[in-house]
């Protein structure tokens, strides 16, 4: 009996170490870990790395990151103006990368009947692909009922779909290669549910299902997945973000706020993730942390205490401030 108690008492010990320790980092304990002591990014210097998505927020800073690193960087997104100040700023942030070894590739994800030419035009660059780094992406504000099936799959063909179909494209080089590396920026919402983000909730919950699917059948084939979750992070996430009506953009601005990281950061511990071929990584505001964990792995007594908590903080957790009113 006293080995089972002393078992029992590592158990909670290991758990409430999880709950404690967290709520002074910014990402979960394994990533701290592996960025404190595991492999710098400076690892992946001459890797190409392509990333969508990379025109502004954490696509863009990732970006800088990888520059920094001495990875060839190819930067896709819809706004070829902003990609070519993205290029110019990652020449700058390593000036021992030349002009050709960042790209620009623009493209539209969610036009899926061009991910083969496209993924081509990519492979044509450089002559190989090493990451592929799905970071293009759309939130959403919307009451659950009142949104649109057309919205759900708008969200799904940007979110999932566009993300599956090109890592497959992918997937089959890398086979061919014998190695490479998928990531996909998912999201906390990937995690857990989170009110008033239905679609989109459920477009990154669908992003895990997939991925983890991948990473299975990988397993010990030199193919590394990777998963980053991002809680609230200071990125203009709110004006792009889609609503309960199709065609429609939420279109306010992001609150600056203490509880929110700065994107420069979260590439940061991004880049350590890729660098150490990380499975799935959290990373977010102690705040948004404690609450995925105590929701993920306590679901008994976080069915007790969220009714407590309310959507409405939830909602002020996530963009400072309440961004969907719903009447008594």
């Amino acid at each position: 009996m006293v080995f089972f108690g002393i078992i029992g008492f590592c158990f909670l010990l290991y758990h409430l170490v999880y709950l404690v320790v967290v709520r002074f980092l910014d990402c979960d304990i394994k990533l701290f870990f592996y960025d404190k002591f595991g492999n710098s990014v400076d690892t992946l210097c001459g890797k190409v790395v392509w990333i969508t998505g990379a025109s502004s927020g954490i696509g863009e800073h990732l970006a800088y990151t990888l520059a920094k690193g001495g990875c060839k960087i190819i930067l896709s997104a819809r706004r070829e103006v902003e990609l070519d100040k993205v290029k110019s700023n990652c020449l700058t942030a390593n000036p021992n990368l030349q002009d050709h070894d960042v790209q620009v590739l623009v493209f539209d994800v969610r036009s899926i009947g061009s991910h083969e030419r496209i993924f081509d035009n990519a492979m044509s660059i450089f002559g190989r692909l090493d990451i592929l780094v799905n970071n293009a992406g759309r939130s959403q504000r919307a009451v659950w009922e009142d949104i649109d099936i057309a919205v759900d799959k708008e969200a799904f063909d940007l979110n999932t779909f566009s993300v599956v179909s090109l890592s497959r494209l992918a997937i089959k080089q890398f086979n061919r290669q014998g190695s490479g590396h998928v990531a996909v920026t998912s999201s906390l919402a990937g995690i857990l549910g989170v009110p008033f983000s239905a679609s989109y909730t459920g477009s990154k919950h669908a992003i895990h299902g997939y991925f983890d699917c991948l990473r299975m059948e990988k397993m010990n084939q030199n193919i590394a997945v990777t998963l980053v979750c991002p809680g609230p992070i200071q990125t203009d996430f709110l004006a792009e973000s889609f609503t309960e009506n199709v065609g429609e953009k939420y279109g306010k601005q992001t609150e600056i706020a203490s509880n929110k990281l700065s994107a420069a950061r979260c590439a940061k511990l991004f880049g350590s993730a890729l660098a150490n071929r990380l499975d799935e990584v959290w990373i977010g505001h102690a705040t948004s942390l404690q609450l995925t964990y105590a929701v993920k792995y306590y679901p008994n007594l976080s069915s007790f205490f969220m009714p407590f908590v309310g959507a409405s903080v939830i909602q002020k957790i996530r963009d400072s401030k309440v961004t969907v009113t719903v009447q008594e």
